[in-house]
């Protein structure tokens, strides 16, 4: 089973290689080549990707006990993640504690997660991943864009009071551009709207954009920002992302009685390394960008060992 993750991993990692090496070439070693690139996978490829995957959802079929198992503890964790940063960042940027609530819980689902899972249990065992990968972004997203547009607005605009603030937010959560495509795509998935084919082809087309752009991204990043003086932050980052986030969804698990290859795969997904959306958003909101894409790489090089590890920890136990 490691050698299917290292291979994985050497993949990813060559991407990521291939951006910083962009990053350090005259035509895209400038700050506002990495922010146009950023913008476009932020306001163009992923909402088309999370309204195709919205609105073609098979609601009714998906496995609601085994989706609650994982993404219960993923949301208190990210919540908890975000309070304590709220008081510790208080003098901070307002984005800082959303940022890193994302970075120690939105995990590696599809790039990552889908080959692996694949590769280790096969169709059975993407009949649990893929639906928690369907609604991964829609839901981590939309509850951190709550969080981060209520501090932006509670700190940016000053006068309008209570009243105000929560407008002002209501407004910048739904006219978003993770919230308003995912809010679109329900209403057509429960009307009961087709999507016309030739639409489906080119949103189709977007969205497989998203991933190999993200991971350039990455190398870009690491080419303009560097890494240095993040050490403590990524350390804790990735300890909260590949040790605390599976082991309390293997405690939910495992309390209310999930068992066998159930188990098994909704704990390997929270033991994932941190996905590139969380570097997306740190770039989107320009904060927290080189510790964040800092702790993606090491989460990422360190889940060889960890993902395997829990592997064995859940087959001993269940």
């Amino acid at each position: 089973m490691s050698s299917v993750i290292i291979a994985k991993l050497a993949a990813i990692f060559a991407v990521v290689a291939v951006g910083f090496g962009c990053g350090r070439t005259p035509m895209f070693s400038g700050a506002q080549s990495l922010r146009l690139l950023t913008d476009l996978a932020f306001f163009v490829l992923t909402p088309a990707l999370l309204f195709r995957l919205t609105a073609s959802l098979d609601l009714a079929a998906l496995p609601w006990a085994v989706i609650g198992v994982y993404f219960a503890p993923t949301v208190v964790l990210l919540l908890a993640v975000y309070a304590a940063q709220r008081v510790w960042l208080r003098a901070a940027e307002p984005a800082a504690p959303s940022v890193r609530a994302i970075t120690a819980t939105f995990g590696n689902t599809v790039q990552l997660g889908i080959p692996i899972v694949l590769a280790l249990f096969g169709d059975a065992g993407l009949g649990v991943h893929v639906p928690i990968t369907s609604l991964h972004a829609l839901i981590l997203l939309s509850v951190l864009t709550v969080l981060v547009e209520a501090d932006l607005s509670r700190r940016g605009e000053g006068g309008q009071g209570v009243a105000g603030t929560v407008l002002l937010t209501a407004r910048r959560t739904v006219v978003h551009p993770v919230v308003l495509p995912v809010l679109v795509g329900l209403v057509v998935n429960l009307v009961g709207l087709p999507v016309p084919g030739p639409l489906d082809e080119v949103l189709g087309l977007l969205g497989q954009a998203v991933v190999p752009l993200c991971l350039l991204l990455i190398g870009m990043s690491l080419a303009h920002h560097g890494v240095r003086g993040v050490a403590g932050p990524v350390v804790w980052l990735s300890v909260a992302k590949l040790v605390v986030h599976p082991a309390l969804v293997l405690g939910v698990g495992y309390a209310v009685g999930l068992r066998g290859l159930a188990l098994t795969v909704v704990v390997l997904c929270a033991a994932l390394p941190t996905g590139s959306n969380a570097q997306l958003f740190a770039q989107r909101y320009r904060s927290r960008e080189v510790e964040t894409t800092a702790a993606l790489m090491a989460s990422t090089l360190a889940f060889a060992v960890t993902g395997p590890a829990w592997l064995l920890v859940v087959d001993a136990i269940a």
